[in-house]
């Protein structure tokens, strides 16, 4: 088995946050040829784009996997609708939980629904905070590690680690 090493982000704001988080890690570890490996302390943080909502309970999961990128992709979307994530729902709108791929090995994919390394991240204190907790892992694109885009990261909101944890 050819094993990869993938980072996903783990968010939730509606219901009860950590016990989607931790049902959504089940799930992951679940999967044909995958384990969680580790997962970063729970973050509380504030939403954005539309801020008028709950704040977001945000963790980082590693995984190893022999599942290609498209065929993960397919397993987290089911994952969400599993746990009841609404299929039409408003952009950076509440949501029971959302699973984004951050990392995929060094990966660069660029194809129709995904984009690896996360064309995000860099911009989300509340994915680079777990993501270095775990690991220190380099870029593909912008060719720097996780802590050196934690130190120039753009994003002023707030965002605290928990007392939680999901294994």
């Amino acid at each position: 088995m050819n094993s990869h090493t993938v980072f996903l982000g783990a968010g939730s704001n509606r219901g009860d946050r950590l016990d989607y988080l931790q049902r959504a890690c089940t799930l992951l570890e679940a999967l044909p040829d995958t384990a969680v490996t580790a997962t970063s302390p729970v973050y509380l943080s504030e939403p954005v784009g539309v801020t008028d909502q709950n704040m977001f309970y945000n963790a980082v999961i590693r995984l190893r996997t022999a599942l290609k990128p498209q065929e993960l992709l397919s397993h987290t979307q089911a994952i969400e609708t599993a746990l009841g994530r609404a299929e039409k729902r408003q952009r950076w709108g509440p949501r029971v939980i959302d699973l984004d791929i951050l990392l995929y090995d060094q990966l660069h994919i660029e194809i129709d629904g995904l984009t690896i390394p996360h064309p995000e991240m860099h911009n989300r204190k509340f994915v680079l905070l777990p993501l270095v907790d775990l690991a220190n892992p380099r870029h593909p694109v912008l060719q720097q590690n996780a802590e050196a885009l934690l130190k120039t990261c753009p994003d002023s909101s707030s965002i605290e680690q928990t007392s939680h944890s999901l294994q």
